[in-house]
C-alpha cells in the first residue's frame, strides 16, 4: 500500500537513509526508499510529491560511483540532495566538486545567507552534522548559495525556479540542531505536502487491497506471537475471515512459557483460530553443532519453510503466506530496498522457495514498528500485547551465542525471565524498547560458598529506540543491576557472572548475532 501523498528517497548507500524515511513519516508524510537504479519511468509511475537524493560513502568521481538519470531534473518534481546527493546534483548539472582540503566529519556551524523556503524559520547560525570529504567549488548554472560553514563555502544551494535544493550536511540526524525544521520546510513549503499520512488510514485501504489480491483463496499466516505477525493476522482476519489459516510453530526457541501464554491470548482475546505445532525437537536437532549466526538463521528459516509447506498441503486452494515483515527488516536484509549494505539476514525476508508455490503477503513491509503498534490499537488488540518488546524471528537461537543445546536454552530462558520480571516490577518495561539476556560461550572462575565454580557468563542488554534503526543503551540504576545480577546468579544454575552491554547502534547491532 502506497499513500497518494509521498516522498521518494533515492538511496546511494548512506548509513542515514533509513533516518530520512523515518523523519518524513514523523511529519505525517509517507516515504519510500528506492535504489539509485530506480528508473525515470518508475519514478513517473510512482508520481512522488518530492524526491530526496541520499548521502553515500563514495566520491561522485570515483570509479563506478552511483549516479542517476539526468532526466530526473526535468520531471518538475522538487528535489533535495543531501551530502552525496548535493554533490551529484552539482556534477550532473555542470557544477564542480573537488576533494576538500579539510574534510568535515562531525559537528559544524551553519550560517544562513539570506531568506529562502528551505531555511524558513531556521536560526541564522546553528550546529549541523557533517560527513564528507568532497565539497562544491563551483555552482551549476542558475543556482544560488544559501548557506556556508567554515570548511564548506557552498554548504546549501538552490535553483529556486526548478525547485532543486541541496545541503552538504545531514538534516535527518539528531545532531543537526534545526534538522527537523529543514525537512519539514522541504515537505510543506517546497513540495506542498499536506501531512495527511496516518498509520490508521492504512487499515481500510489495506483490507480492500488484500481482498482484491486474495479473492476467494486461502492464506496461511506465520504467527510467531510477536506484535508484527499478530497485528498482521488480525488485519488479515478482517479482510478474508475464515479463509485465513493461522499457524504457530513452537520452535523451543521462545522465551519461558511464551507459547502457552500467547495461545491463550490468540484464542481468548483475539478470537483467532490457531494451529499449534510443537517442533522443538526438529529445530534443536537441525541446529546441533552449529555456531555460525548466519547459518543458524538460514537453518531456522528453512525449517520454518519446511514446516509451513507441510501444513499448507493440508488445505486446498491455499495460495498465500502472510508475514509481519517491517520496513527496517527489508532495509537491513536486502539492498534491493536501497543501496545500503546487508547487515544480517532476517529469516522472514528474501522470498520463499519456489517449491512452496505460495505468494507472499507482507502488509507491513513499508511500515515502522510504532506505526504497526498504532494499527494494532485501532484493531483493538490489548495494550499489554501491543507494547511487548520486539523479539527476533530466530528467537533465542541468536541469544545463545555459539552452539544451541537444550541445557543452554534453559539457562537463558530462566535468566531472561528474571531480568524481564524485575524490569516490569520496577515499572521500566515501557521505557525500554527492547531488553533481553544473552548467554555467552565463555566460562569463568567463580566462588559459591566454599566451592570453586567454572560456569557461564551472561550478558544483559536493554536499549532505547524509536524504530530499531538506531539505539542507545538504557541507563539502569546501579542498585537495580546489582539486584538482578544477584538474583540470576543465585537462582540460575550454570551462571556465575553477569555483565551489562553499554554499546549503542551503530556501531553495534541490537542483537548480538
Amino acid at each position: 500500500m502506497i499513500s497518494e501523498e509521498k516522498i521518494l528517497i533515492i538511496d546511494f548507500g548512506s548509513q542515514y537513509t533509513q533516518l530520512i524515511a523515518r523523519r518524513i513519516r514523523e511529519a505525517k508524510v509517507f516515504s519510500i526508499i528506492k535504489p539509485h537504479s530506480f528508473s525515470i519511468d518508475e519514478i513517473e509511475k510512482l508520481n512522488p510529491n518530492g524526491i530526496i537524493l541520499s548521502g553515500g560513502p563514495q566520491s561522485v568521481y570515483a570509479d563506478n560511483a552511483y549516479s542517476i538519470d539526468e532526466k530526473i531534473f526535468n520531471l518538475g518534481i522538487p528535489i533535495l540532495g543531501i551530502c552525496y546527493g548535493l554533490q551529484l546534483i552539482c556534477k550532473l548539472l555542470d557544477g564542480k566538486v573537488e576533494p576538500a582540503e579539510n574534510r568535515e566529519y562531525g559537528k559544524a556551524i551553519l550560517k544562513i545567507e539570506g531568506e529562502n523556503k528551505l531555511f524558513l524559520g531556521v536560526k541564522e547560525s546553528s550546529s549541523v552534522w557533517m560527513s564528507h570529504g568532497d565539497l562544491i567549488t563551483q555552482l551549476p548554472g542558475n543556482f544560488i548559495n544559501l548557506a556556508a560553514s567554515d570548511s564548506s563555502p557552498n554548504c546549501a544551494i538552490a535553483n529556486v525556479e526548478r525547485n532543486i535544493y541541496g545541503v552538504q550536511f545531514h538534516p535527518e540526524v539528531n545532531h543537526t540542531e534545526e534538522g527537523e525544521k529543514i525537512i519539514r520546510n522541504f515537505l510543506f513549503e517546497i513540495c506542498k505536502c499536506k501531512g495527511l499520512w496516518k498509520s490508521s488510514n492504512f487499515i481500510e485501504s489495506s483490507i480492500v487491497e488484500i481482498k482484491n489480491k486474495i479473492g476467494s483463496s486461502k492464506a496461511i499466516c506465520a504467527l510467531s506471537g510477536g506484535v508484527d505477525s499478530t497485528v498482521a493476522a488480525v488485519l488479515m482476519k478482517k479482510a478474508i475471515g475464515d479463509n485465513l489459516i493461522c499457524v504457530h510453530i513452537d520452535t523451543g526457541l521462545m522465551r519461558k512459557n511464551e507459547s502457552e501464554e500467547i495461545e491463550n491470548v490468540f484464542k481468548e482475546e483475539l478470537n483467532l483460530d490457531v494451529v499449534f505445532v510443537n517442533a522443538e525437537e526438529i529445530f534443536i536437532d537441525r541446529l546441533e553443532g552449529v555456531s555460525n549466526p548466519e547459518e543458524k538463521r538460514k537453518i531456522i528459516g528453512n525449517t520454518f519453510i519446511d514446516l509451513f509447506e507441510s501444513e499448507a498441503k493440508k488445505y486446498s486452494d491455499l495460495k498465500f503466506l502472510v508475514q509481519g515483515t517491517l520496513y527496517p527488516d527489508v532495509i537491513e536484509s536486502s539492498p534491493a530496498a536501497g543501496t545500503s549494505i546487508t547487515i544480517k539476514t532476517h529469516h522472514n525476508v528474501g522470498g520463499l522457495p519456489e517449491k512452496m508455490n505460495l505468494k507472499l503477503i507482507e502488509p507491513f513491509r513499508e511500515l515502522f514498528k510504532d506505526e504497526v503498534r498504532n494499527i494494532g490499537r485501532e484493531l483493538k488488540i490489548p495494550e499489554p500485547f501491543i507494547e511487548r518488546h520486539p523479539f527476533p524471528g530466530p528467537g533465542l537461537a541468536v541469544r545463545v551465542i555459539g552452539e544451541i543445546t537444550k541445557e543452554r536454552l534453559e539457562i537463558l530462558k530462566e535468566a531472561d525471565d528474571i531480568f524481564i520480571t524485575e524490569i516490569k516490577n520496577e515499572n521500566l518495561y515501557l521505557k525500554i524498547w527492547q531488553a533481553f539476556a544473552v548467554l555467552l560461550p565463555v566460562q569463568t572462575v567463580g566462588v559459591m560458598g566454599d566451592s570453586r565454580t567454572y560456569e557461564n557468563v551472561l550478558a544483559l542488554r536493554a536499549i532505547t529506540s524509536t524504530d530499531g534503526m538506531t539505539a542507545d543503551w538504557f541507563k539502569f540504576d546501579s542498585d537495580f543491576l546489582s539486584s538482578v545480577s544477584n538474583k540470576i546468579i543465585n537462582n540460575v544454575r550454570g551462571v556465575n557472572r553477569v555483565v551489562y552491554d553499554i554499546s549503542s547502534k551503530p556501531p553495534a547491532t541490537i542483537e548480538w548475532e
